[in-house]
């Protein structure tokens, strides 16, 4: 009789290769024992609190990173540092702890154990994971947000034209969102790197994908309701008193009109100027604009910017960007409501917005930069003709070099030009266009091209070529209005002229222009009602002179055109 017991019988039972199955059984269960603590281990080295238990992490990114959004946010959500750092599915995860022995060790070797070694080698850290990021398509930034999951309507349309042409061109996250947990040093890469790290994947490009349009009735309530009550919180149209017309030599009085155009039938265009510090055509070319790639595809700033003008005023104003003497109390933005009519013979255009108090300015003799004027309105017209024209308006005559901007030269520069005679440079150096200058430099050291000017033939054969932007200007104080065109430098005589009449009314400046449709004289725009034009608006408020003014992005002027963002209508 066999004195085994059955489960002595059972565990002895031979399996493959002569194993036993009760050797299996202990295997399996050393194999439990080692998968859990391994796991384990593996998690327990997967969360923030041992992510910053070395000081190198606490002191510093740690410390950047707890004055982020992904640290704290008005939905409670909290991408903590494995989340953005460490892959979730397993393979890319193991591969990710192997790399990260190389982190240990450099921790035993004390090589950024001090913040001055950490910041030392900080670029080096970010580009190794930059690369990483973006060889993975931004995997760990796709765990919790995708292009095709978003929905339009609940983005700017800065954020949705980007995040639609990084869709469709094979862009990734990271491509556009470094520094957004920790600070930036995307400004120590050279142009080539730069370039070379952004650029598309075509494989990932989805020529034909578009961001959801999924129907959202809440939202699209609280849309409704959101116009409605900035409607009705809009002040009431002020009717234009009857004021004479102002001439380049008679100042506003009052007395009759200038037109007889019903404003009251007429919609407005709301277009909120904004306050542009020193950015210059060069800087939207430039890695610091983040709308650079789509500028240069060309898209229009208006696209982008239209409904975001009074954030970026604000932020200019204050001195937080592109503003190095910014002026304590100055106003980020004006609203504008825009109004447009014509008939036979003119073009009109009614301006109206409100006044501000006065701020001086420390920098100008008893405060105020142009004592004769409180207000100064202008505006450039042009085609698309002039380069940039038709998605930046007049901003491509704004450059780097002009007076008052970084890149102005200073009085040895201007006298070692040996064409400097050739510009009216007794206030500093206008505003030009490219056409008129053989190289303008859009990148480098130095910005611009005011000493690269072309032959007088060559320029007369622009100006022909209708590569000019046609400048109308009024001073409200002095009643002199000036007409004139932009190409080589600022022109202010001639042209046809224009008509104006103004008038300040509890607190709204109400301003009416009246314009010849066509011109003969060269550097004016003849308007066919069947095209569309490119405009530009600037306000010169509280006194202010030069570059301290507010401005519009570039919009289109059309006739009877519904399409159109400044539509005149026929009269």
């Amino acid at each position: 009789m066999n004195d085994k017991s059955w489960l002595q019988r059972l565990l002895a039972k031979k399996l493959i290769l002569g194993t036993s199955l009760g050797t299996a059984l202990v295997f399996m269960v050393l194999g439990v024992i080692f998968w859990g603590g391994f796991n384990w281990s593996l998690e327990m080295t997967n969360t923030e609190k041992f992510c910053i238990s070395c000081h190198e992490m606490e002191e510093n990114v740690y410390q950047e990173y707890k004055e982020t959004v992904h640290y704290s946010n008005r939905s409670g959500v909290r991408a903590t540092c494995p989340d953005c750092h460490v892959p979730k599915d397993w393979i890319h995860k193991i591969q990710r702890k192997i790399q990260a022995s190389n982190e240990v060790l450099h921790k035993l070797l004390g090589s950024i154990d001090t913040p001055e070694k950490f910041n030392a080698k900080r670029i080096e850290l970010a580009k190794h994971e930059w690369a990483r990021m973006k060889g993975s398509d931004s995997r760990e930034c796709r765990n919790c947000h995708n292009f095709e999951s978003m929905y339009q309507k609940a983005q700017k349309p800065r954020a949705l034209k980007q995040h639609t042409a990084a869709l469709q061109a094979g862009n990734t996250c990271i491509d556009c969102h470094k520094g957004i947990a920790h600070k930036s040093v995307r400004h120590l890469l050279t142009d080539e790197e730069l370039e070379a790290l952004e650029a598309p994947n075509p494989e990932l490009a989805k020529a034909n994908a578009t961001l959801h349009l999924f129907a959202r009735d809440l939202l699209e309530a609280a849309e409704k309701k959101e116009a409605a009550e900035q409607k009705a919180a809009a002040p009431a149209p002020v009717a234009t008193p009857a004021v004479a017309p102002a001439t380049s030599s008679a100042p506003a009085s009052t007395g009759n009109a200038i037109s007889s155009v019903n404003w009251a039938g007429i919609e407005a265009r709301k277009v909120t100027l904004f306050y542009p510090g020193q950015a210059s055509i060069e800087w939207i070319h430039s890695r610091e604009h983040g709308g650079k790639r789509a500028f240069t595809k060309g898209d229009r700033c208006m696209e982008c910017h239209d409904q975001e003008t009074m954030d970026m005023g604000q932020k200019i104003v204050t001195g937080e960007k592109l503003e190095p003497t910014p002026i304590d109390g100055k106003r980020g933005s004006i609203p504008v409501d825009i109004k447009a009519a014509y008939d036979s013979e003119n073009l009109y255009l009614h301006f109206s917005w409100p006044d501000t108090a006065h701020v001086p300015v420390a920098f100008a003799d008893g405060g105020k930069m142009d004592p004769a004027n409180p207000v100064k309105l202008a505006m450039m017209i042009g085609t698309d003709d002039p380069e940039f024209t038709d998605r930046a308006g007049c901003w491509g005559s704004c450059h780097d070099d002009v007076r008052n901007m970084p890149g102005t030269p200073d009085a040895a520069g201007i006298a070692a030009y040996s064409e400097a005679s050739r510009l009216n440079i007794d206030k500093g150096l206008t505003k030009y266009l490219g056409e008129s200058r053989t190289e303008v430099s859009l990148k480098g050291d130095t910005l611009g091209g005011w000493d690269k000017l072309k032959s007088a033939d060559e320029i007369a054969a622009e100006l022909a070529a209708g590569k000019f932007l046609d400048i109308i200007r009024y001073q409200v104080g002095t009643g002199v209005v000036e007409d004139g065109y932009l190409l080589d430098e600022r022109k202010m005589s001639g042209g046809q002229g224009a008509e104006f009449s103004a008038q300040l009314v509890d607190g709204v400046w109400n301003v009416e222009m009246k314009r010849k449709l066509t011109s003969t004289v060269a550097g004016d725009v003849s308007f066919d009602p069947g095209m569309v034009y490119n405009i530009g608006f600037a306000i010169h408020d509280d006194f202010s002179n030069s570059r301290f003014h507010h401005v519009s992005l570039g919009y289109k002027l059309g006739f009877d055109n519904a399409e159109a963002e400044i539509n005149a209508v026929k009269q």
